[in-house]
């Protein structure tokens, strides 16, 4: 660890909490610039609304959602119209405050004018959004799950799948709400950080039971009920690719503002906490995403008030280890590098020491012999990893697995197959008919003009107009600039970013509304894909001329 920084190049920065923690110019970074900007719950609900606008069927897998304070009299209006079309229709509503974590702030209610406006709601929005009333349950009790999705890059896009996650179960019996049990959060909230605070949260051993569990554990009792796992995968695997493709735009721009194209700079990558809530039909619906998920592999056990100690937590560290150290396998530099073996032996050095250290500081004061036999037999093998770690060659990595006893008899052995599995590019052709704001995005990233900068100014999105000739008789540049004013002021007075200009959401919204100008009789995603494909055409023909003046 290098809490002041590092003068000496990395192949590998692991990052604690954002891009920007250290300024680096090479290597790969653990973060993406501007990811905890993208999937903070307003900016998520923004962006899934938007491809819900395209394509409502592919993302009916994210509530609906409405923002406040800006949007509360919107979703009185829409509730009052949805409860006086359908009189059986008895919502429920959550309110998740916009920075809030870990269950923080977060409120049930059944209807509008329940909502808490006093207090901090104008400096702390929120996102509410109609609640789940009929999830699965297992053992009686409500449950989420929690995914690890590994960013790989951005250009081209690259998205692995861990193949097992945990899931998280409340500690009560779950009961439809009603006004009495409204407040009850350890029947309603998954969160682990609420619900650890239960008398009836448990602790267990095994990846099968407790109050935390594997989800293979889960999908095993569902294949023995008769359920169709494979199908559930493929939901699975289709929402966090959709997922990821209504983030990109967002993410693009903020990585060319901190990384130009051009310049030599870092790559990066970046593990996401997926958590997805199985209704009873076992449709699997978002919750959130999260760009920092927890990676601790053990808890904390009171001995008596007061006095704590850390115990390995068997379910965290089958999974998580599993996820970090195939990451770093696939994003390890000198993987192209070596012929004769694909263990990665360097990538050891950065992961299990720091692991050594929680099973250290977790067996001080461990009394239960089990946990004593468990912590041994690991720090065994984590003994065999890190004298692998400074070995050269295979020819050493042999001998040195010799040395120590219960060592896996060769490197090969020592690694089990990834548990991050690629679903895209893999599964590129059924999703890319979905890209359509990521080609608006790279529009509004070619007219920005000033490197470094995330907003469009008034001449940029007029020479966006002028180049692709989006101006005529019916809409002048006077039209144009009034299009601008307009929006760009509405956005900017939603926005907690002060920076003057159109932001690419206040775009996105000009670029739908020139679309339905100009093909009125078309729904609204092909009146979106036809004028992107008349503005890439007007481009290149430019650029194509250019080319042209340029000989002569």
């Amino acid at each position: 660890q290098f809490p002041f920084g590092r003068r000496l190049p990395c192949d590998i920065y692991w990052h604690g909490v954002s891009f920007h923690d250290n300024n680096i110019f090479s290597g790969q970074v653990n973060k993406f610039p501007g990811m905890m900007e993208t999937v903070r719950k307003i900016t998520l609900s923004r962006a899934m609304r938007t491809m819900q606008d395209l394509f409502p069927l592919e993302y009916n897998f994210y509530p609906r959602s409405w923002i406040l304070p800006e949007e509360l009299s919107l979703f009185v209006t829409e509730v009052r119209t949805m409860k006086d079309s359908n009189p059986s229709w008895k919502p429920t509503f959550i309110v998740k405050p916009d920075g809030g974590c870990q269950g923080d702030g977060i409120y049930l209610i059944k209807d509008p004018s329940d909502t808490r406006l006093t207090g901090s709601i104008q400096s702390r929005p929120a996102v509410v959004q109609e609640y789940i009333c009929k999830p699965l349950l297992m053992d009686k009790l409500k449950f989420d799950i929690r995914l690890y999705v590994l960013l790989k890059s951005l250009e081209p896009l690259e998205i692995y799948i861990a193949k097992d996650g945990l899931s998280r179960f409340c500690t009560e019996p779950y009961q439809e709400p009603t006004l009495k049990n409204l407040h009850q959060v350890f029947m309603h909230l998954t969160n682990y950080s609420l619900n650890i605070h239960s008398g009836n949260f448990i602790h267990s051993d095994s990846v099968n039971t407790g109050s935390k569990r594997t989800f293979s554990s889960i999908l095993c009792r569902l294949s023995s009920r008769g359920a169709d796992v494979k199908k559930l995968w493929s939901d699975i695997i289709s929402l966090v690719i959709k997922t990821i493709i209504a983030l990109t735009p967002e993410l693009k721009v903020y990585y060319q503002s901190d990384i130009p194209a051009g310049k030599p700079g870092p790559t990066c990558f970046q593990i996401l906490g997926f958590d997805i809530l199985l209704m009873k039909n076992l449709k699997p619906m978002l919750l959130e995403v999260n760009a920092n998920p927890s990676m601790r592999i053990e808890h904390e056990q009171e001995l008596s008030p007061g006095v704590f100690e850390n115990v390995p937590s068997p379910v965290d560290e089958e999974v998580k280890v599993a996820v970090i150290r195939d990451t770093l396998r696939l994003v390890d530099p000198q993987k192209k590098k070596r012929k004769d073996t694909h263990l990665s032996f360097h990538t050891y050095l950065l992961i299990f020491p720091t692991q050594l250290q929680s099973l250290h500081a977790g067996n001080a004061g461990m009394k239960d012999k089990q946990h004593k036999h468990h912590s041994l037999k690991l720090s065994l093998k984590l003994k065999f990893y890190l004298k692998l770690g400074s070995c050269q060659s295979l020819k050493q990595a042999r001998e040195a697995s010799e040395e120590l006893p219960d060592a896996p008899k060769s490197p090969e052995a020592a690694l089990p197959s990834l548990c991050l599995k690629q679903v895209f590019p893999k599964y590129a052709k059924q999703f890319s008919y979905l890209r359509l704001v990521d080609r608006v995005a790279a529009l509004f990233i070619h007219f920005l003009g000033v490197k470094g900068t995330t907003k469009l100014g008034p001449t940029g999105f007029r020479t966006f107009i002028r180049n692709c000739k989006l101006s005529n008789s019916s809409f002048s540049m006077a039209a144009v600039d009034i299009l601008y004013i307009d929006i760009t002021r509405r956005w900017n007075s939603m926005g907690i970013d002060k920076e003057s200009g159109m932001c690419l959401q206040a775009f996105v919204e000009a670029f739908f509304c020139l679309a339905q100008k100009k093909y009125k009789s078309l729904p609204l995603h092909e009146q979106v894909s036809s004028l992107i494909e008349f503005c890439e055409c007007r481009l290149a023909a430019l650029h194509g001329k250019r080319l042209l003046w340029g000989c002569g």
